[in-house]
């Protein structure tokens, strides 16, 4: 029996590339994989035109289509974490020097949705005292799923022609949360620079009290794909996880990026993370993460209720003491 074919839209990582190369093969499945699509454009391409049968997604959208009763599924795979404290930068010109000066400014944000944003939003929230609805938020791009603001949240949609990067620095807005570094601040602007200077003492004091890894996306699949073959999902999460153990395995080789102090980095991030900060599957760790991402969407008004995980995310158990060969 031939293969079924499956389009795949995905970033281009270590964890990943041996799918996209095709040295990892799931098992039945002859997948197109597309790489070259930003992650914003992929999200919007998935949830809204359903282009692909699989993409790497945004988390937070995900929830917020399965809560919209969109047909969406999803495998416990999650290719893409970070912390965020990185990406909050403020107006030289304005005084803000705690998260707790945000209170009552003007904040812009690339889309209120994205899971990058409302990750830091919980923890400027919950971590250091800044309510979510004390803030004027500004958004430069539409959502990925429509939601409707609660009453009580301040969220204005900026007109096309905006750009939340101008606007910071000519001080029309007092910070940005983002998802990547900012070009103003990249090139030097003096009108611009991080809330949190040292923010890698501050990503490491939050995991060290909440163990969260922030997931950002999740693996995505049309809604059907598990009917028509039920046993795809397995063997996709399969070769997802072969990937990301050749990935990982390669990344021990010092020579593989220019960097002076890269196995230092290594040795340093297996001593606070674990082995595997990347893992895959419902763990324990996972569900956390998932349970607190999900508790800030509801309480800021995303989510109408919050969802059990196991109606979020597809079975993967092969049976108890299955699934591992036997030599």
């Amino acid at each position: 029996m031939a293969d079924i074919r499956l389009t795949l839209a995905v970033g281009d990582y270590e964890i990943t590339r041996p799918l996209i190369d095709g040295s990892v093969k799931p098992d039945g499945i002859e997948l197109t994989v597309l790489t070259a699509l930003d992650s914003t454009t992929r999200h919007w391409r998935f949830l809204r035109g359903r282009e692909f049968d699989l993409a790497e997604v945004s988390a937070s959208s995900y929830l917020l289509a399965r809560d919209a009763g969109l047909p969406f599924d999803a495998i416990p795979v999650f290719p893409h974490r970070r912390f965020r404290h990185e990406f909050v930068f403020v107006n030289t010109s304005k005084g803000i020097k705690t998260p707790k000066d945000l209170i009552g400014r003007k904040v812009g944000v690339k889309s209120f949705q994205a899971t990058a944003i409302l990750w830091m939003r919980g923890i400027l929230e919950h971590e250091y005292g800044v309510p979510h609805q004390s803030i004027d938020w500004h958004s430069e791009l539409d959502e990925d799923v429509d939601f409707t603001p609660p009453p009580g949240l301040r969220l204005t949609r900026l007109p096309d022609e905006a750009s939340l990067e101008d606007m910071l620095v000519s001080g029309e807005l007092d910070a940005v949360l983002h998802t990547d570094l900012i070009a103003p601040y990249v090139s030097g602007n003096p009108a611009v620079a991080r809330l949190f200077d040292d923010y890698k003492a501050e990503e490491t004091a939050f995991y060290k009290k909440t163990k969260i890894f922030p997931i950002m996306h999740v693996l995505g699949l049309k809604q059907g794909i598990a009917e028509q073959y039920p046993w795809a999902p397995v063997e996709l999460y399969k070769a997802f996880e072969k990937a990301k153990a050749l990935g990982m395995a390669r990344m021990f080789n010092p020579r593989v990026a220019p960097l002076a102090w890269w196995r230092h980095a290594m040795e340093e991030q297996e001593k606070l993370l674990g082995k595997d900060p990347w893992e895959y599957g419902l763990s324990p760790k996972n569900r956390h993460n998932l349970e607190t991402l999900a508790g800030y969407s509801h309480e800021q008004g995303m989510l109408k209720s919050k969802p059990a995980l196991e109606h979020l995310f597809l079975d993967m158990s092969q049976g108890r003491k299955r699934g591992t060969p036997r030599v």
